[in-house]
């Protein structure tokens, strides 16, 4: 292979490069009426964290108003904050729940 033969391979490579959908981040957001035990079951069910992980990120939500629970790809991030929401409805608690680009 020449060197000329080397540059088109590696111009042609560039130009069929996959491109990665963009992540989103979804955050739990503090409220003064859903209990923390409530938010540590959304954490553990939703986002398979244990109990400590699920724990640490409860305070962080508490201390700090917000966390990030997880980086997903833009569909299952909604899927995830509607299946949040549902959740905490159904459960009677305002718990509120969001997606932003990465």
């Amino acid at each position: 292979m020449t060197e000329k033969d080397l540059e088109t391979v590696i111009n042609t490579k560039g130009e069929n490069e996959i491109k990665v959908p963009p992540m989103y981040k979804i955050l739990l957001l503090n409220d003064d009426f859903t209990p923390m035990d409530f938010v540590v079951e959304v954490l553990r069910l939703f986002f398979s964290m244990d109990l400590e992980q699920a724990t640490q990120v409860m305070l962080e939500i508490h201390t700090e108003g917000a966390a990030v629970c997880g980086v997903y790809p833009s569909d299952i991030a909604s899927t995830k904050v509607n299946q949040v929401i549902e959740f905490a409805r159904s459960n009677q608690h305002p718990l509120r729940c969001v997606m932003e680009e990465n």
